[in-house]
Formats: structure tokens, sequence, C-alpha cells
């Protein structure tokens, strides 16, 4: 499931443009917002799941303890669902893209050879090491080896400083 609209990679116009080495800058702090991301994400399914199970096919009444108890549950899940938006608005901010909230993937915008590519890097990864096509997805996703990419200073390459 995608969060952000459906556009074309010709109307995609990244906030900003990283290099790996930019990219592996940020991640001390991409890695601690992303890890939120991924932590509250996977509590606020399990409550959802959890609580469709307790809803069922039951019927909320008036006064009902347990109708008002789930209410309230519910009422956190939205909460929840509030910070996580804020944790892919800070994300967005840095200018990467959050891609999935549980798994903690995350892409930054870059150029390979004068066209946009993502950078991809997934939580339990100590540095940006991959790459992919911007329709690509995780699925994807090579790794980025100096003899696949520009290399060389100042030709817009994935490792200009």
């Amino acid at each position: 499931r995608r969060s952000e609209s459906i556009m074309s990679t010709d109307e995609y116009r990244p906030v900003k443009i990283f290099t790996v080495k930019e990219a592996n800058a940020t991640l001390p702090l991409v890695r601690a917002i992303a890890g939120d991301l991924a932590q509250l994400s996977q509590e606020v399914m399990d409550r959802r799941a959890r609580l469709a199970h307790l809803l069922g096919d039951r019927q909320p009444t008036a006064g009902d303890l347990y109708s008002e108890e789930l209410a309230q549950i519910e009422e956190e899940l939205q909460k929840d669902t509030r910070r996580l938006q804020e944790y892919v608005d800070e994300l967005r901010h840095l200018g990467v893209e959050p891609k999935g909230g549980p798994e903690g993937l995350v892409d930054f915008p870059s150029l390979m050879d004068g066209r946009l590519v993502y950078l991809c890097w997934k939580l339990d990864e100590s540095e940006v090491v991959h790459w992919h096509e911007l329709d690509a997805g995780f699925g994807g996703r090579q790794s980025l080896t100096a003899g696949s990419i520009a290399d060389e200073g100042g030709d817009g390459g994935l490792f200009d400083s």
C-alpha cells in the first residue's frame, strides 16, 4: 500500500538529491525516525487486527462498558496514526521517501547517469549500499558497486560530494 499519490517518474520532483555520502551522513537521524516509525507501525497494525477480531459482528449498545473501552482503543489508534504521519512528514522534510513503515524502508532520491534513481536503505542495514529505478521498488534494488555507477567527481554521479 502506498501512501503517496501516484505520479509518473517525469512528474516527480524530489525535495533533495542525495549522493551516497550525503545519504549515509543522514542515517543517524533517518535511522532514529525510521525506527520509531517501524515500531509504531507494527504496534498499530497489531492493535487494529486485535480490535477487528474483538469487534467481530458485535453491535455496540449505549452504556455498554465494553463498547466504551473499544471506543477508547479506537481513539488511541487514531492518535497513534497521527503520530505515524508525523514521522513520515519528518522523513519527507529531510528529503527522503519512507516506503515501508513496519520494515523501516526508506529511499533517498539520487542521480545516476543524469537520471533520477533511489538509493535504497532498510532499517537493519548499517549503511546505504543499494539503489533502484524510481518505478522498480524494493524488488528491483541493486548493489551499489563502483563499476555500476558513475563515481567520477562532478558528473552528476551518486558519489559526488
